[in-house]
């Protein structure tokens, strides 16, 4: 006969093997910037037109050579006040906080007005 105590250790463990290793969604700030001045951290060029985010330098986690950083041309999508775009990470924002993003003039014009500048996101992995 089996015990309710064991079926209760059971649903537990069942429980914590199902939830999500890593978090889904995510909530922060974006502004943007001017990308096409020179290579980023992931080793290429962009321009204000291409769909591309820096990512905030604590979850970009550069290693000692950032081009070989597996985030690099990982796509997310991202929602802000006016819609949402889907973005390409080919950079690095140093000067961003954990969950906040730096988009292209062309993905922020996706999801707010530039004269905004600063506007509440969320985003998560494509």
């Amino acid at each position: 006969m089996v015990s309710a105590k064991f079926i209760t250790v059971l649903a537990i463990a069942a429980t914590a093997l199902a939830a999500p290793v890593e978090k889904r969604s995510y909530s922060g700030a974006a502004t943007y910037y001017n990308p096409s001045a020179g290579t980023n951290s992931c080793g290429t060029q962009a321009s204000d037109s291409d769909m591309m985010v820096a990512l905030n330098a604590p979850q970009m986690a550069n290693g000692a050579n950032p081009n070989a950083n597996p985030k690099c041309g990982k796509s997310m999508t991202v929602k802000g006040p006016k819609g949402s775009v889907t973005v390409t990470v080919l950079d690095t924002c140093p000067g961003c906080s954990n969950n906040d993003l730096d988009l292209s003039p062309a993905a922020f014009d996706k999801i707010a007005d530039q004269a905004q500048g600063r506007v509440p996101i969320t985003w998560e992995w494509a």
